[in-house]
């Protein structure tokens, strides 16, 4: 039996928060174990040579609409953020810099941020007012985005997941199995237990 399932986010996607909301409720009544995988979505759009659903005017009202009957049909706290899109490249080398015990806390609070509480992730004070109510040095934690161990982290786990065909935020892997989207979290719940 496989021990875990790879989950491929970046916080900028609104379908990665909703997975990861669902996933959330997972972890508490099933024994399964996520590997998170923190990606930067624009370098795998680049790399696969996708123009994201932003950029194009019928593909971004539909993914409004779409994600609003989601969270609605899931019972889960959403708002399209204002701001929509933003370069997210702070917020996923940061995920990298905080300490383990802090990553889950992290995740949290930037997510719930930008997709429930519709805050500004692009504006620096914005960014540090998240960080002091999790108790994270907003200092030290500026001075950690600028580390090449740091940057060079966020751009080998991005090049090893385009390596592994995933082209997408959130994409699951499982047993080799790639499920991409927040509409197949089931479908790599089922391939994990079934394993």
């Amino acid at each position: 039996m496989t021990k875990s399932i790879d989950f491929y986010f970046d916080i900028i996607s609104p379908y990665a928060y909703l997975a990861y909301q669902q996933l959330n409720s997972l972890k508490k009544t099933k024994k399964i174990v996520f590997n998170y995988k923190p990606i930067l979505l624009g370098g795998l759009h680049k790399l696969a040579g996708i123009t994201a659903p932003a950029f194009n005017e019928f593909k971004m009202k539909n993914m409004k609409n779409d994600c609003n009957l989601i969270a609605s049909k899931k019972n889960i706290k959403f708002h399209w953020n204002d701001k929509f899109p933003i370069n997210s490249l702070k917020i996923m080398r940061g995920y990298l810099s905080v300490n383990d015990e802090k990553k889950d806390i992290y995740l949290e609070a930037f997510f719930n941020a930008y997709w429930r509480d519709n805050i500004d992730l692009d504006n620096i004070e914005e960014i540090k007012s998240v960080l002091e109510k999790i108790d994270i040095d907003s200092n030290k934690f500026f001075n950690d985005l600028e580390d090449i161990e740091i940057k060079e982290k966020l751009k080998e786990i991005t090049n090893s997941a385009f390596k592994k065909e995933v082209f997408g935020a959130p994409t699951f892997i499982v047993n080799n199995k790639l499920f991409w989207g927040q509409d197949r979290l089931d479908y790599a719940i089922e391939e994990f237990l079934e394993a």
